[in-house]
This record gives C-alpha cells, sequence and structure tokens, in this order.
C-alpha cells in the first residue's frame, strides 16, 4: 500500500510539471535564479522552450543561469540567440564577453565582441568600451557617478556588477569578489541584475 501511495504521488507530481504553463515555468526559472539554484533554473527554462521553442531568443535569463552551471558553450549560444532580437543591449554582450572569456580566453571574447549601438544607458556604454580594450576601470566608475538617490544608487550597482563580472573573466579573483560585494551590499537593488551580483557572491561564497 506504501509503495502504491508513493507511485501515485510521483505519478501526480510529473503530471503536475507536464501540465506547468509557460508562465508557470519561466516564473520557476527566476525563483530557482534568485534561491542560487542555476542548475534548476536552466532545467525550468528548458521545460518551457520545450514546449515553446519560439521563446529561446527571449530568454536572456537562461543564459545567466548557465553562466553559473559552468555551462559557458552554452550560455555563448543563448546570447548570441538572444542578440537576434534584442540588437540594441551592451548587457547582453557582455555576458556574451564573460562567457566566451571563461570558455577561451580574453582575447578571443574581445574578438567575439558583440557591436552595440543604441545603448546609451550610463554606465553600460562605458562598460562596453572597456570590454572592448578601450575604456578603463575608472571611466567605468566615473560613469556611473551620475544621477542622485535611487538613480545613483543602480548606476553604481551596474557599474561595480559589471566590473565584478570582468575581473572574473580575467582571472582576478580578489578584483572580482571587491566589485560584487560593493553591488551586491553597498549598492543593493531589487531587481533582476541587482539580484545577479547578490546570486553571485552566494554562490561564489563570499
Amino acid at each position: 500500500m506504501k509503495s502504491l501511495y508513493l507511485f501515485v504521488l510521483l505519478s501526480f507530481s510529473l503530471h503536475a510539471q507536464e501540465s506547468a504553463s509557460p508562465n508557470e515555468l519561466f516564473r520557476e526559472g527566476v525563483d530557482a535564479f534568485y534561491a542560487a539554484k542555476p542548475k534548476e533554473s536552466v532545467a525550468a527554462f528548458d521545460k518551457l522552450i520545450a514546449i515553446v521553442p519560439d521563446s529561446k531568443p527571449q530568454l536572456w535569463q537562461r543564459g545567466l543561469s548557465l553562466y553559473y552551471t559552468g555551462d559557458f558553450k552554452a550560455g555563448r549560444e543563448q546570447f548570441e540567440t538572444h542578440q537576434t532580437v534584442n540588437t540594441a543591449d551592451v548587457e547582453n554582450a557582455a555576458w556574451h564577453f564573460i562567457c566566451v572569456a571563461r570558455a577561451e580566453n580574453v582575447e578571443a571574447a574581445r574578438k567575439a565582441l558583440i557591436p552595440i549601438e543604441g545603448d546609451t544607458r550610463v554606465p553600460m556604454k562605458q562598460v562596453h568600451e572597456l570590454f572592448a580594450g578601450k575604456a578603463t576601470v575608472e571611466d567605468v566608475l566615473k560613469a556611473a557617478e551620475s544621477g542622485e538617490g535611487e538613480a545613483l544608487k543602480n548606476h553604481r550597482c551596474y557599474a561595480h556588477l559589471y566590473l565584478g563580472l570582468y575581473f572574473e573573466a580575467l582571472g582576478d579573483e580578489a578584483k572580482a569578489k571587491e566589485h560584487m560585494l560593493k553591488a551586491a551590499k553597498d549598492f543593493k537593488m531589487d531587481h533582476y541584475m541587482g539580484k545577479c551580483a547578490q546570486v553571485h557572491v552566494q554562490l561564489r561564497g563570499w
């Protein structure tokens, strides 16, 4: 009787997963990422893609989760796919860069850096120039010191997040940690990229 009960529960669980809606699977993927469970996040996004194949190009969130599973090749492919539907976002180019850098090296990442025009957000324009080797860390930090209140805090969060990722790509753990802790704690934000900084810190044990 006990084994039958477990079988019924398992069958119900599998059926529930199979019948989950695309919105539910997307939420599951996001929630798993926020909980610092990137493998579970990727699994949820993959289930979503299986149901709605055309959703894949839109799922940049899946690319972040893939990065944190260490599957840099698949992460690169996800960001290249996202580029086909979102051509003017420095963040997509930046994540593509770090995936290539981790899978190969920084020189290869610079050669493959996706050109972006039209993204004038502070400090993302400067971040792109830094990743291209045309700007300095100080240029990014200086650009982030604009605005007031929450806008200023947000600019600083983004600057330190991407500097943390940049130094991780370079293999400089000390500087990666320094900047990522600032993004996750000193300039903590509750949006997706702010959460990403917090997840990064948690997964790295910082």
